[in-house]
């Protein structure tokens, strides 16, 4: 399987700028070294692997919701802190809509084992 990185452009208008910056972020480095030695040590294959990765990852939402772990606390109150020092209806609506992208995330919901 091969796993590209992301390499993109967005503007800053897109309803999707930070989940993008993020997987831009992250993809740069590659996970099939980390996943080949865990195969090794585990004898589980690595697609069984990157399966159990994408599955648990998708489904965090909920769990997340459920024990909102302290990075996402983290990242919301930093939201809503970095509005309230800015003090001005721009950096609040600007607060609101990350906190509706996270939130939107959360609630995406359980998703299909099939």
């Amino acid at each position: 399987m091969e796993l590209h990185p992301y390499e993109d452009s967005w503007g800053a208008d897109d309803p999707h700028a930070n989940f993008k910056e993020e997987v831009a972020l992250y993809s740069v480095a590659d996970p099939l070294p980390t996943l080949e030695n865990l195969s090794k040590d585990t004898g589980i294959p690595v697609p069984a692997l990157i399966r159990y990765i994408l599955v648990k990852y998708t489904a965090s939402g909920s769990d997340a919701v459920l024990a909102m772990t302290p990075y996402a606390l983290r990242q919301m109150q930093d939201h809503i802190d970095k509005a309230e020092t800015t003090d001005t209806p721009e950096a609040r609506l600007a607060a609101y809509k990350a906190l509706r992208q996270m939130i939107g995330w959360l609630a995406i919901g359980p998703i299909s084992l099939d």
